[in-house]
Formats: C-alpha cells, structure tokens, sequence
C-alpha cells in the first residue's frame, strides 16, 4: 500500500484523527472547522475582487497626462531662488 500523507498510511491518520478528538472535543473542532470555512470563503472572495480589479485596469488603458513641459518649465523658472554659495575658509586666505 502507498503511502497517503507526509509517508502516513491509513491507520496512522486514522490514529492522530482519534488522538485529536480526544484532545480537543467534538465542539471544538466544529468551531475549528466553521472558521476555517469563513476564513477561506473571505479569502476566496478577495481574490476574486482583486482578479476583477486586475482585469477592469487591464481593460480600460490609463489616459497619458498632458502636461504643457514649457509652460510647467517657464513657471519653475519664474519661481527659482537664485543662492550664491558661502565661501570656504580656506578660500579666504
């Protein structure tokens, strides 16, 4: 026989199955299993979101922006601060 899990047969998982019964009780792991469920269907539906979002940029091409480059030079220019370096000391002697 082959193994099914992790080099596990049958019985083993039959066995760790039991021993976690025990261990944690069968409300326990009901509750385990409601919010594994919740917690799988929230992330199934993100992804599901995100691979829309994905696809609606995908779709719709980005508008390049104009931008005048000489009247945004001009005004850059007209707002520049003209600053005349300090001088060294050493420049001094």
């Amino acid at each position: 026989m082959t193994p099914l899990v992790f080099g596990l047969g049958p019985m083993e998982l039959v066995i760790i199955l039991v021993v976690v019964l025990l261990l944690f009780g069968g409300s326990r792991l009901a509750g385990l299993g409601r919010s594994s469920g919740r917690a799988i269907r929230e992330f199934k539906e993100e992804t599901r979101t995100l691979k829309a979002e994905e696809d609606k940029a995908k779709q719709t091409p980005a508008e390049p922006k104009s931008v005048d480059s000489g009247e945004a030079l001009r005004s850059d220019i007209a707002d520049a601060e003209i600053v005349e370096p300090k001088p060294r000391p050493e420049d001094q002697r």
